[in-house]
């Protein structure tokens, strides 16, 4: 599995602007130079995440981008899914039938099981993180999600009793 340069950079804006202090936000061109990325590479990913609701612009000629909502209201499974969709998705036996019109294995597909409880694993450990636990350092940020991990482990260990 890949992460797409999208769903990478897309969130580095979004946290860059979450951190900012300035009432007016981040520019495009601020975050372009903070980040090292085009400036029209910034504009299509500010545009995504306004568009999904999670920044909004701010008036004026010093106006920028601002988050939209909480930081610890901002999922990062939401923010993944409006950056680049899903890892697995219903259509991709569709779009990936080999040289026929209909995947031979369309009926009965292991490696769709396989994809499809990947997708599952995957969407409910990000539903777990919001933007708020990737603001602190990395060591912080490894505390938070190593306290997801436990919620999860104890909450898959409730459910086998």
């Amino acid at each position: 599995m890949k992460i797409s340069a999208q769903d990478e950079y897309g969130l580095r804006i979004l946290i860059r602007i979450a951190r900012s202090k300035s009432e007016d936000g981040l520019s495009i061109p601020q975050l372009s130079e903070a980040e090292g990325m085009s400036a029209s590479y910034v504009a299509k990913l500010t545009r995504t995440l306004r568009m999904a609701g999670f920044i909004q612009s701010t008036p004026g000629q010093k106006g920028g981008y601002v988050l939209s909502r909480p930081a610890d209201e901002i999922r990062i499974s939401k923010v993944l899914r409006a950056l680049g969709g899903p890892l697995y998705d219903e259509d991709f036996c569709d779009s990936h039938s080999g040289a026929f019109r209909i995947c031979t294995n369309s009926v009965d597909c292991s490696v769709r099981s396989l994809w499809k409880i990947i997708q599952y694993s995957v969407d409910h450990v990000l539903g777990q993180v919001t933007l708020r636990d990737l603001l602190g350092s990395e060591q912080n940020a490894n505390s938070a999600l190593e306290n997801i991990i436990q919620y999860l482990n104890q909450a898959r260990a409730a459910a086998e009793v």
